[in-house]
């Protein structure tokens, strides 16, 4: 316990590290105290929510275009602001939801459905605030769980061998492939290739170019934030483009924003048990948190004495599934900070930002970075406390946001992009590959693919061929290596059996209605 305080005290001094920015910078007669990872962490929590806030460009898109600015960033401050955008983001989707009837974010569509009917009866406050306070009370206690299990599941880490870390990633992957949209076939297709892409480039050991064609542009492979960017951020464009806009902003007063007595009462339940399901099912590999507010759903509606208030404006339909959405959010860091495993898209995002500032996820960050490790914990709490502050006083402004044409806004962020990704390297020819991924993104769209199984592929690709490689030299070039280890042949079998469940009709059919309806 005393170990943990300790953690938590260095936490709090890296969130709140002062940085001296000279008299000469600001003409002044003094320097001034700059608390810079604090700022980060509020820059980061204020861009997530307007991101959530706008339909149409979700957490992956946006991190994935400003990582380029964090890598003239420490990286303490640059993972802080980026992790601020991922759970900024799941506040701010609920604000698109209850007034405009379209979820900004895709773990936001199940508050759609009773949060846009109390805004038509003249609670579009109420909602708001409960979405609000529910976010604050999960986040919070979400991130006392990450705390709390971050230094069991570091030790049991450092005990994985080289056979049992891939296996482990294969179990991810393999989770990540039951958790996607669609087809069971294109989502696997979709894993192999992110994977390949990943061979691209010299080898890593004989330095052999591989798959470059004989482009010098290639040798290196593809940088990740030209593949997140291309595949994630210009093809979300494209796509929002192509789709008409059909968004209609309650037009009624918001209304009070804090909830009364009876509303905290019939909410405090349901944000309790959304909090327990959502920290749960963000642990799961494969992007498990999207199924928390779902699952809350349907919970509090089986629980409730009256489902049928369900649909139309039941309180406990925002709370719960808000409660669970912030939760997820926060808890799909622990397998990323404790195993190097991301759970999903957004964390795959993440693992790319570290290793961009030479950092290696999984167990050794706790030993080797704790000031980064204990301070993206410690910004959580105090990030949550900010979205507490920015949600509830900018409703006003957030409401003028949405009545603002998405043809004056893609333009913008398209530049904004090209100017991004070109001052990574200083190279034309990244901005090119970026736009085509982009195409190769939207055709993948229009195809029926989802493209974040491949952002996971491509970033545990490499990584994943360094741990075969090692464990077959352990090994003198024997594969039952990965059978002989228990906890290895247990990773396996779980992967083969979840996606041998996941193919069965009943199970497709299921899974299929989750994300459609």
């Amino acid at each position: 316990m005393m170990d943990l305080y300790a953690n938590l005290a260095l936490g709090f001094a890296t969130v709140w590290k002062i940085v001296w920015l000279p008299a000469i910078a600001t003409g002044l007669p003094f320097a001034i105290p700059i608390p810079i990872n604090l700022i980060l962490c509020f820059v980061g929590c204020l861009v997530g929510t307007l991101i959530g806030v706008l339909p149409g460009v979700g957490p992956i898109a946006t991190i994935a275009i400003l990582m380029p600015l964090t890598y003239g960033l420490e990286p303490v401050g640059g993972l802080i602001m980026l992790a601020g955008i991922y759970y900024g983001a799941q506040y701010g989707g609920s604000t698109t939801a209850i007034l405009v009837n379209i979820p900004g974010e895709a773990t936001s569509v199940v508050t759609v459905l009773d949060g846009f009917q109390m805004a038509k009866q003249g609670r579009a406050g109420v909602a708001l605030g409960i979405a609000a306070i529910g976010s604050f009370v999960a986040g919070c206690v979400a991130t006392v769980i990450i705390a709390a299990l971050a230094i069991p599941l570091t030790r049991m880490a450092l005990l994985f061998g080289p056979a049992e870390y891939c296996s482990l990633m294969i179990l991810g992957l393999m989770f990540a492939v039951v958790l996607a949209r669609g087809s069971l076939l294109k989502a696997i297709a979709m894993i192999f290739a992110g994977i390949l892409l990943s061979t691209v480039g010299s080898d890593f050991e004989t330095a052999q170019d591989r798959l470059t064609f004989g482009l010098v542009e290639l040798k290196e492979g593809f940088d990740f934030a030209v593949v997140a960017m291309g595949i994630f951020g210009f093809a979300e464009i494209i796509k929002n483009l192509e789709a008409p806009e059909t968004r209609s902003v309650v037009r009624g007063a918001i209304g009070r924003l804090l909830p009364n007595r009876n509303d905290m009462r019939q909410s405090a339940w349901p944000i309790a048990r959304g909090t327990l399901i959502g920290s749960v099912l963000g642990l799961l590999p494969g992007n498990g948190a999207v199924l928390g507010p779902f699952a809350s759903y349907a919970a509090e509606k089986k629980l409730a004495k009256d489902p049928s208030r369900f649909g139309r404006g039941a309180i406990e339909g925002v709370a719960g599934p808000e409660a669970a959405n912030n939760a997820g959010a926060q808890t799909a860091f622990v397998p990323l900070l404790t195993l190097g495993i991301p759970p999903n898209a957004v964390m795959a995002l993440m693992v790319g930002a570290m290793t961009v500032h030479g950092i290696t996820p999984g167990p050794q960050i706790m030993t080797k970075k704790p000031d980064l490790f204990w301070g993206l914990i410690v910004s959580m709490w105090i990030g949550n406390l900010m979205l507490l502050v920015i949600n509830l006083p900018l409703i006003g402004m957030w409401v003028r946001l949405l009545r603002v044409p998405y043809r004056l806004l893609f333009p913008a962020i398209v530049l904004f992009c090209c100017i991004g990704i070109y001052a990574v390297n200083n190279s034309t020819a990244d901005v090119l590959l970026v736009a085509g991924f982009g195409l190769f993104g939207y055709v993948l769209l229009k195809l029926g693919f989802e493209p974040a199984p491949l952002l996971l592929g491509f970033v545990l690709g490499r990584l994943m061929e360094e741990k075969v490689r090692t464990a077959l030299r352990y090994s003198r070039g024997s594969f039952m290596t990965f059978l002989e280890s228990p906890l290895s042949l247990a990773f396996l079998l779980l992967a083969l059996a979840i996606v041998v469940v996941a193919a069965l009709p009943a199970i497709s059919r299921s899974r299929d209605k989750v994300f459609t309806e």
